[in-house]
């Protein structure tokens, strides 16, 4: 000890604020909350969801409708193998003895999650009960398959995982 000067006089200098640990450790949780809002915020601008549809009412009450065009292909007993290689797409359909084909089909590929990949392809009838047509590039994943006719007085549905499924059934089989 030195004589005469009191113990705290005798301490190092203190260092400036911004030199010590506990600002910057209380200061640091808020950081992380305001960058990671902001990442947040530019995620939920920048995607699309693709998840909610804009008329959910009027497809709710359309669902009446297409389950009436499910039971009218079931009568009808009709079926369908659709290949797609590459970006060929080949049908063979089959009907109920007396059942006439109609010339052309609606085949659309949905994708359970992101709509902006959803394809619409016309088939043009080949033979009797043969059917082709072209889509674009799919991409890998598990996708629905809507198979109808023009007119939509028939619809069938089946999932398929592609590009790895060759052949999808298709039909009105209750699953």
């Amino acid at each position: 000890m030195t004589a005469g000067k009191p113990l705290h006089a005798r301490s190092a200098p203190a260092k400036p604020w911004y030199r010590q640990p506990w600002p910057w450790l209380l200061m640091a949780p808020p950081l992380v909350a305001v960058v990671a809002g902001f990442a947040t915020l530019w995620i939920a601008v920048s995607s699309d969801d693709g998840l909610v549809a804009d008329d959910y009412y009027k497809r709710g009450l359309a669902i009446n409708r297409t389950l009436e065009r499910v039971e009218f292909a079931r009568t009808l007993e009709l079926q369908a193998e659709v290949a797609i290689e590459g970006t060929d797409v080949a049908v063979a359909m089959s009907a109920r003895e007396g059942v006439s084909l109609p010339q052309r089909l609606r085949l659309t590929l949905v994708h359970p999650t992101r709509a902006g990949l959803d394809q619409v392809v016309e088939l043009g009838r080949e033979a009797e009960g043969r059917y082709r047509g072209t889509v674009n590039a799919v991409h890998e994943g598990r996708w629905n398959v809507l198979l109808e006719d023009e007119e939509k007085l028939w619809r069938m549905t089946a999932q398929a995982r592609l590009p790895d499924d060759k052949r999808i059934v298709v039909d009105a089989v209750d699953r």
